[in-house]
């Protein structure tokens, strides 16, 4: 399992596509709240882009990916990682980058997760973090198993039962955990979306929206909470609300990590 997860990071790294963001221009929006976007980056036959939303006191109210309905068409056969920097206003929350992967074929668990898709990787730490998860290096396995404490484990997360976190980990992503309560029984399960949490040597490390692509054709519009910890490792702004919707505007897939609150380091 390990060897087919390495195979497929190791492909996804050298697809990757480093977007600068900070220069994105700022668009009034409702009540008067102002919204910044990071570079475009090509995507199918379209382009895609992360935003920052922040309020008339300047806070951040949400973090997120816009992509443009052309973006489904054209896609690479072959898989695409993206890493998409956040724009400077997004530095109170508590998000670092986001890594947005085209998954073709589905990845591991196929009985779960074999349909094409797309993962979203809101990342709370640095690339140079991410990047250091490595099977190679010798504590590999210890990092994986240090799992964060369970208070900062948002509510009804868990990994899968069975195999080590040394197999569950992916290189360059890290440990991925799953909600206990969305369904997800092999052979019965439907995936269209979920949310999904991860962890790295004690630390909860990102927050990843993933949807098929068959799903988001359908322009679809939800709007979730997002479970939380008990307790938080970092003092920033937190997302409370996730949404997918598509705006008839502009022309776009709106991924949402919304509704922040600035949360005590605990």
């Amino acid at each position: 399992m390990r060897d087919h997860r390495l195979r497929r990071a190791v492909g996804l790294i050298l697809a990757v596509c480093v977007t600068v963001a900070g220069c994105g221009a700022a668009a009034a929006g409702p009540e008067e709240r102002r919204t910044y976007f990071g570079s475009p980056a090509p995507l199918g036959e379209g382009a895609v882009r992360t935003y920052t939303t922040v309020d008339t006191r300047g806070d951040p109210t949400a973090v997120g990916i816009r992509m443009s309905a052309t973006a489904l068409g054209g896609l690479p056969d072959t898989g695409a990682m993206f890493i998409l920097d956040l724009h400077g206003e997004a530095s109170p929350t508590v998000f670092d980058h986001v890594m947005l992967n085209w998954n073709p074929h589905g990845h591991e668990p196929e009985i779960l997760f074999g349909k094409p898709h797309f993962d979203m990787h809101f990342y709370m730490t640095d690339m140079s973090s991410t990047m250091g998860i490595d099977p190679a290096a010798s504590d590999y396995a210890a990092r994986a198993a240090h799992l964060p404490d369970a208070k900062y484990i948002p509510r009804d997360y868990i990994t899968p039962p069975g195999p080590l976190a040394s197999q569950l980990a992916v290189p360059f992503m890290g440990v991925h955990w799953m909600d206990a309560t969305a369904g997800m029984i092999p052979g019965v399960y439907d995936f269209t979306q979920t949310f999904i949490n991860g962890s790295w040597d004690g630390n909860y490390t990102f927050m990843e929206p993933m949807m098929t692509r068959a799903w988001l054709v359908t322009k679809p519009t939800i709007r979730e909470l997002i479970k939380q910890p008990l307790a938080y490792q970092y003092t920033a702004y937190y997302p409370t609300v996730y949404s997918v919707r598509f705006d008839y505007a502009t022309g776009e897939y709106v991924i949402s990590l919304e509704e922040m609150i600035l949360r005590e380091k605990s």
